[in-house]
């Protein structure tokens, strides 16, 4: 009896027909639209989702800076655990991104191809605009490599928060005045106190600074390397 009636619903399921396409220019107009719409707003959606992680990191950075510099109390490694914490959310915004950048390439296809063709017509646009949509619709696929999405990111927005932090352990590990136990200013200008300061625990000093000169010379290559634009639907003109 399953066996029968399984038949059945597949012999209807061949016998019911296809959706009909569009065919008429105001049909195809319709479709289009709503077409916009929805990928106008997936890509909000992920826009949303990107901007929550980069109010986390701001958020993270001002606590942590507020806690570590407000009493000599606080330890220099809390700087540190900030640091760790924004490259954590860095990894999964650069994730996220991904997608985002997926959408908004299909939507800046198809205003620049469609809809700026309505406003003002002319002879710059290209004629593979609605291919390009229909390919990535069959076969979505990334636009932008992990590591190029972190250092967009890294680019746009995380930089200057690393940057930040640097500059406040510096300053927290070369200033008697904000470690726990007060010395002369006289101190500062040894280097052996600053890198006794640096100690982490069982790390020494040196150890601890040698990784974070490490770890920033890695944001720095990461900030100032720049790949080349090769088109549109690959980064975009006007991006984020």
């Amino acid at each position: 009896m399953v066996a029968e009636i399984s038949k059945a619903n597949f012999e209807i399921e061949l016998d019911s027909p296809r959706p009909a396409l569009p065919a008429t220019p105001s049909e195809i107009t319709n479709t289009l639209s709503h077409y916009y719409r929805g990928e106008l707003g997936r890509m909000i959606s992920w826009r949303d989702r990107i901007d929550r992680t980069s109010n986390w990191a701001i958020t993270v950075s001002a606590a942590l800076l507020s806690v570590s510099l407000s009493t000599p109390t606080s330890h220099h490694g809390v700087l540190l655990f900030g640091m760790m914490l924004i490259t954590l959310l860095l990894l999964i915004e650069a994730r996220r991104y991904r997608f985002f950048d997926i959408y908004r390439a299909r939507v800046r296809k198809l205003e620049r191809g469609y809809f700026a063709q309505i406003l003002a017509p002319n002879g710059e646009s290209r004629p593979d605009w609605a291919g390009a949509i229909a390919r990535s619709l069959r076969k979505p696929q990334f636009l932008l490599s992990y590591p190029g999405a972190v250092k967009r990111r890294l680019r746009r927005n995380y930089c200057w928060m690393y940057f930040i932090l640097l500059l406040a352990w510096c300053l927290k590990i070369t200033t008697p005045k904000l470690q726990t136990e007060g010395n002369p200013l006289t101190q500062t200008h040894s280097w052996t106190y600053v890198v006794e300061n640096a100690a982490l625990g069982p790390i020494p000093g040196w150890a601890v600074l040698c990784l974070v000169a490490l770890g920033y010379a890695g944001i720095l290559y990461g900030t100032l390397h720049r790949e080349m634009d090769e088109d549109e639907f690959v980064k975009g003109e006007a991006h984020v």
